[in-house]
């Protein structure tokens, strides 16, 4: 017995050092309120209820690291979604279907990192929204962020070097008998220094088409946008080129997006502003605009209240939708209100 616990109680003493390099964070964010949604339809009385993940969606992640020595870390994100108004798991029913992967992290060569992450589009213009990527006024309800995120994904970002990074993520289709069927790629590079960042990013997308796979398309999207923090206001800008190809060879895609937006400090809140405009280049009588408004009150650093209001005008044929597509030529409204507690 006593060589027992002496054996124990050496193991316990060696391993400490080791355990002390290991760190594990658990985070998340819940975030509810009231959302009404009109579909602009003829007749149409709108949808009152409550909403999850309104300006942020709700998660419970797990994030963590292990230093390697000389500069190296392990590290891995298991970020789970779900919909806090039902309780119901987001992004399909996943359990980790926000993030999941496992990498390695130098402080001088980057990061490597494999498994189901976002798109570098995806991060860039989250960088650039005033909305932040949220809430009624959410870049993504006219630009492309292709899904967000990405399954089988290996993802390269560089350190920042004097106010420079970038990235740049593969993922790969894992289809039979092709390498290129459902497989996707993009990057992104960035500048920020003082008031001013500046971001570029392109995705290309493969979409395989029917079951079994027996054609694919391809889409494509290039993005350039910019910030730029005056302190009394902060000025907001995008720019985008779409791109898309049918499995026949023919044009599906062509198209422009424009967002010019705001953000200004007012006491313990923000106010958020943007106009956003799609311009159909392939159909005439196809183009959208997008105006939106919010506001955003700090009741702490961790919890905050909201309230949003956006409103489409979409051209004849136009199907521009806020978290999803219309009807052709409806202008859908949508206005929200909420709290959103992060921990």
């Amino acid at each position: 017995m006593k060589k027992s616990i002496l054996a124990f109680t050496i193991a316990a003493i060696s391993a400490g050092p080791a355990l002390a390099q290991t760190n594990v964070t658990i985070y998340g964010v819940a975030d509810a309120g009231i959302s009404y949604a009109d579909s602009g339809a003829p007749g149409d009385s709108g949808v009152l209820g409550v909403s999850s993940g309104q300006q942020s969606g709700s998660r419970l992640g797990f994030r963590g690291s292990e230093d390697l020595g000389g500069g190296l870390s392990a590290i891995f994100t298991l970020e789970n979604g779900f919909s806090i108004d039902n309780g119901a798991l987001g992004q399909g029913g996943r359990l980790f279907g926000r993030q999941a992967f496992v990498g390695l992290n130098s402080k001088s060569a980057g990061a490597l990192k494999f498994g189901r992450q976002y798109n570098p589009i995806r991060g860039a213009l989250e960088s650039v929204d005033p909305f932040a990527f949220g809430l009624a006024g959410n870049i993504s309800n006219v630009f492309d962020p292709h899904g967000e995120r990405a399954d089988n994904t290996v993802n390269y970002s560089t350190p920042n070097f004097g106010g420079f990074s970038g990235q740049v993520a593969y993922s790969l289709g894992e289809a039979v008998g092709s390498t290129s069927l459902g497989s996707q790629w993009g990057l992104s590079a960035a500048y920020a220094n003082g008031p001013l960042r500046v971001v570029a990013a392109h995705h290309d997308r493969n979409l395989a088409t029917g079951t079994p796979v027996v054609a694919d398309g391809d889409t494509r999207s290039s993005m350039l946008g910019g910030v730029y923090d005056f302190k009394m206001v902060k000025l907001h800008a995008a720019f985008a080129w779409n791109k898309g190809d049918a499995a026949t060879g023919a044009s599906s895609i062509d198209s422009r997006d424009m967002m010019a937006g705001v953000s200004v400090p007012l006491g313990a809140g923000t106010v958020l502003a943007s106009y956003m405009r799609k311009d159909n280049k392939l159909t005439d009588d196809a183009d959208a605009n997008v105006l939106a408004l919010g506001y955003t009150y700090s009741l702490s650093k961790r919890t905050n209240l909201y309230a949003s209001y956006a409103k489409v005008k979409n051209d004849r044929l136009a199907r521009v939708g806020l978290g999803g597509s219309a009807a052709a030529g409806n202008d859908p409204s949508l206005f929200n209100v909420g709290i959103r507690h992060r921990f």
